[in-house]
């Protein structure tokens, strides 16, 4: 068995099987792919669907959505549009479907293309502009953030987005260097934070500090907050909610958010009025998945994926 090797236009997706199953697509469910990306998953929920069945993807990157309507562009049963999973109810209620959707999947990696791609700068393994945005309108990038940003700022997002334990000596780090020259590229910086952090066996020593910067700039958790909220009122009874997270931020707003609304919850309305009890909203469907170790070997970048579903309930 080989490993495989991937080219800056392919994407293996994770979990492909356990995440399709789990969302057990109806042949004519509406349902929503929300992290597009290279539409590994989607073209899986399409082989699923029938005639009269409906996919709507998303996704933050242009390229990706370029890419769908070049791979998909003859699909009359599929549609993509440029956004964050974040603005789901208003896409939802752009195609009439809320409360109408059978199964929303999020798949919060980053794309192989995206990490490929020097100049996204998104890797400290490619040399490449300190970039970093999944949406390339966006303004704010790495680079602005990194020599503009407070000290204070910097060890914040370092320290809860990275959970890096050397954030302040690597916050003192950057200041010194910027104070010379603005910090421009992925190496510079890269090569700032292996000057102070010890080295990890199998860990580059700029792992944390590059998924933190990349979380603060896209926004990826409060996004997510926002997306697993609005998936309430999307999905259809006995509608399903897929989400595969890569590390352990992510999983956990998504394991207690699943937790929450699985079991009796309080409204606390107005805080003079007395919170009443709610009934379970969703019903947790198996344990957490992980990926087998044959699709570990073949995909390195599966090792960390946790796959949880739920179901909407009556």
């Amino acid at each position: 068995m080989k490993r495989q090797q991937l080219t800056s236009q392919e994407h293996i997706a994770v979990l492909l099987e356990e995440s399709i199953n789990g969302l057990a697509v109806k042949k004519e469910g509406v349902y929503i792919d929300a992290t597009f990306g290279r539409g590994g998953h989607s073209q899986a929920i399409l082989e699923k669907l029938g005639p009269k069945g409906q996919l709507i993807a998303v996704d933050k990157d242009p390229e990706a959505v370029a890419y769908a309507n070049l791979l998909l562009k003859a699909e009359p049963r599929f549609v993509v549009v440029q956004g964050t999973f974040a603005n789901l109810s208003a896409i939802a209620s752009q195609y009439g479907i809320v409360g109408k959707v059978d199964g929303i999947l999020l798949d919060l990696g980053i794309s192989s293309p995206q990490l490929e791609k020097a100049e996204r700068g998104f890797s400290f393994l490619n040399e490449g502009p300190l970039d970093m945005r999944m949406d390339l309108n966006q303004r704010l990038n790495a680079s602005q953030w990194i020599n503009e940003a407070k000290e204070e700022e910097m060890v914040k997002v370092l320290f809860e987005f990275g959970e890096e334990r050397f954030a302040k000596k690597i916050v003192k780090a950057i200041v010194e260097n910027r104070q010379l020259k603005p910090i421009q590229t992925t190496k510079e910086l890269a090569e700032i934070v292996a000057r102070v952090v010890p080295r990890e066996r199998h860990k580059h020593p700029a792992t944390r500090t590059f998924q933190a910067i990349r979380i603060y700039i896209n926004q990826e958790l409060t996004e997510l907050k926002l997306c697993l909220q609005q998936s309430l009122e999307i999905l259809n009874v006995h509608g399903r909610l897929a989400v595969i997270s890569f590390h352990s931020l992510e999983d956990r707003i998504v394991k207690q958010f699943m937790h929450r609304y699985s079991q009796n919850y309080e409204d606390v309305g107005h805080p003079l009025v007395a919170p009443k009890k709610i009934k379970p909203l969703l019903g947790k469907i198996g344990r957490a998945i992980k990926p087998k170790p044959q699709e570990v070997f073949i995909n390195p970048r599966a090792r960390s994926a946790i796959l949880r579903i739920s179901e909407k309930l009556p």
